[in-house]
């Protein structure tokens, strides 16, 4: 066992870590809330009472082992310990996106079966009411904040606080059955049904073990060295198998502290405060905290800028050399640690940074200039490359050998192989049971002998580090004969901080063509600059000069793509820019923000065939969800653009 951990063959539940860190540990800061202004926190101690008298609370409720418990809201401190509660009494959390429509989650409270339901305010109980009709096996609903609720009498409607005062009570009764309950559980037993994206179709409900998660968890601690001394910030989704690894699995394996923000909109303020050791978030948090800093910096005082614009050559010269422990000459050593001084420090304290040891980036490739910009500062980040299927970790980039264009080295305990058609398999201790009463999925995805299809096209170079290219299913071919990597091209498209997102076409077509979103933020910051005037987001997005600004973006991507000798027909020949944002609430992105390719395409179905049928313009009426879940039309004539391409410098063969 690695060295400071806990014996994982015997303390091979989360429950039984739990108990093990308020033994060992129990003064210590376990989790932290902002609330008011005022960071709270509980130590170890305090925490496995908080989860002792919710489980006990439930148990009265009539909870019962394997049933299913559904928590919905932000990442508060008194849901996590819920799934901590449930799984005590042997039942199984269903962690739901909170930003999902009731429609969406109808369709995994009856797929799981769900019995109980933990909510976080009076946003998410609305909800469920509005579909527990339909949700057949749905009895309880607590609610964690009660602002709002007072006037609600319907009598499955229980508050977080009364079930544990029932479960305090029932404790006094009855002290030794938390404990006993705890120990049933085995690391075989299943620990958490985690619902895919549904990036292609209808989600699937991934069903991790405890020693699927444990294992993954601890691979991923021992690679970084990471200890009981780290900090966390707990933000993204509760439902997505990022935030369950790295808030839940790995801090009750190494016993770190983890904080949750106010709320959504004050993360990068609290973020600034608490200031975190281990930080993972995916691409597009770092692209939007590298786009406020330029945003900044072009107001900024003439000084200020010459002197962040010359401290930034001397650490793109030699700051990750120096974090990587590679030999870099004296002039430069000495103008990078007065850079530290004078920019990089104060930058990283502005962003929340200055504490931090170690940071993790997924989900979608990082641009290669954004991920180089926090290496020259010296914050180490990588990339790593994981599924739900996978519990995360499949992948991880080494320190001292880090590239741009890689996802690293296999996890600790993964192995890996390429199919013949390009598609990566793995195999690991963090693969998944099956899918939730869907065995067809789980036959096509798992082999009988462990090996887990990804989905996803790569090779390994010639230091064995993986490069992803697409999906694999996705990769297609041009008429010309040329491959076609849609994700590929989508992720250069999106490395400049103008462009939101990208959704290109071209399998079976004579060339290839993209669909836009600005970044309204990043685009609105450069037309005020310029005077340049808008009524809002479909005004900007159809300025002439806002189209010129992209070509170049384009221009750029087609130079890249042309000295790449797999990719060079894949440059982009027309573009638009689409009149509203891409959605998850339209349907047009997944609750983790991936698009759905298809789904776009049968929506916007004359769109694409404007960008093929040589028209300068095409009318488009499209439906629009608001934020308070109205639905209008918003209606627009979009301009297509014809960009450069270029003779290719290389070819296969």
């Amino acid at each position: 066992m690695a060295r400071g951990l806990p014996d994982l063959t015997v303390y091979d539940t989360f429950p039984k870590l739990l108990l093990h860190h308020a033994l060992v540990r129990g003064g210590q800061p376990a989790w932290r809330e902002k609330d008011f202004g005022i960071w709270q926190t509980w130590n170890w101690g305090e925490v496995a009472d908080e989860v002792r008298a919710f489980a006990l609370g439930l148990k009265v409720l009539g909870f019962q082992r394997g049933d299913r418990l559904a928590i919905v809201g932000d990442n508060r401190p008194h849901l996590y310990w819920a799934m901590l509660a449930a799984q005590s009494l042997g039942g199984v959390p269903v962690p739901m996106y909170q930003d999902a429509v009731a429609n969406e989650m109808r369709y995994v409270l009856s797929h799981a079966e769900v019995r109980f339901a933990v909510v976080e305010d009076q946003e998410q109980v609305d909800k469920l009411l509005e579909i527990k009709g339909d949700c057949l096996t749905l009895e309880h609903v607590i609610y964690s904040d009660p602002r709002g609720l007072r006037n609600y009498t319907q009598p499955f409607l229980t508050s977080y606080a009364k079930v544990q005062e029932l479960g305090r009570t029932e404790h006094a009764d009855k002290p030794a059955f938390f404990e006993e309950s705890a120990a049933l559980g085995k690391g075989s037993d299943l620990s958490v049904i985690l619902y895919t994206s549904g990036t292609t179709g209808q989600s699937k409900g991934v069903m991790l073990t405890y020693s699927n998660v444990i294992m993954s968890a601890r691979g991923g601690i021992v690679f970084e060295g990471l200890t009981e001394q780290e900090e966390v910030l707990a933000y993204l989704p509760m439902a997505w198998v990022g935030d369950h690894i790295y808030s839940f699995g790995e801090s009750l394996v190494a016993g770190f502290c983890v904080a949750c923000p106010e709320s959504s909109n004050t993360v990068m303020h609290d973020l600034c405060e608490l200031g975190p050791t281990f930080f993972f978030a995916p691409p597009r948090i770092f692209e939007n905290l590298l786009t406020q800093v330029m945003i900044r910096m072009e107001d900024a005082s003439r000084i200020k800028r010459a002197m962040f614009h010359y401290f930034m050559g001397v650490a793109k010269r030699s700051g990750a050399a120096i974090l990587d422990g590679k030999p870099v000459g004296l002039v430069d050593r000495l103008l990078y640690a007065l850079g530290r001084i004078f920019v990089y420090g104060p930058l990283l304290n502005v962003l929340g940074f200055s504490r931090i040891r170690l940071a993790h980036t997924a989900g979608e490739a990082i641009g290669p200039d954004i991920f180089r910009f926090y290496r020259s500062l010296g914050m180490n980040i990588k990339q790593i490359y994981g599924s739900t299927e996978a519990s995360v970790f499949i992948t991880i980039q080494p320190d001292g050998n880090i590239k741009d264009d890689t996802v690293g080295l296999p996890a600790p305990d993964v192995e890996l192989k390429m199919a013949e058609s390009g598609e990566v398999l793995f195999r690991s201790p963090g693969s998944f049971l099956a899918y939730f009463k869907n065995d067809e999925g789980t036959k096509a995805t798992k082999t009988e002998d462990g090996w887990v299809h990804t989905g996803d096209a790569g090779f390994l170079d010639e230091d064995g580090q993986l490069k992803i290219i697409d999906r694999a299913k996705d990769v297609g071919k041009l008429n010309t004969g040329g491959m076609f990597a849609p994700k590929y091209i989508e992720n250069k498209l999106k490395f400049f901080p103008f462009i939101k997102e990208a959704v290109a076409y071209g399998d079976k077509q004579d060339f290839v063509a993209c669909f836009l979103n600005i970044d309204i933020e990043a685009v609105g910051n450069w037309a005020e600059r310029r005077g340049l005037a808008y009524s809002g987001y479909t005004d900007l997005a159809g300025k002439d000069e806002v189209y010129q600004l992209l070509s170049d973006c384009v221009d750029k991507v087609n130079k890249d793509l042309a000295n790449d000798p797999h990719l060079s027909d894949s440059q982009v020949k027309r573009f638009l820019v689409l009149h509203k944002e891409l959605d998850a609430d339209d349907g047009e992105l997944t609750r983790t923000r991936k698009v759905r390719r298809a789904f776009i395409a049968e929506k916007y179905d004359q769109l694409v065939q404007a960008l093929y049928s040589g028209q300068q313009h095409c009318s488009i009426e499209a439906q629009v969800t608001f934020e308070d879940g109205r639905k209008g039309t918003i209606k627009a004539d979009l301009r297509i653009q014809d960009a450069e391409t270029y003779q290719p410098l290389k070819k296969v063969g």
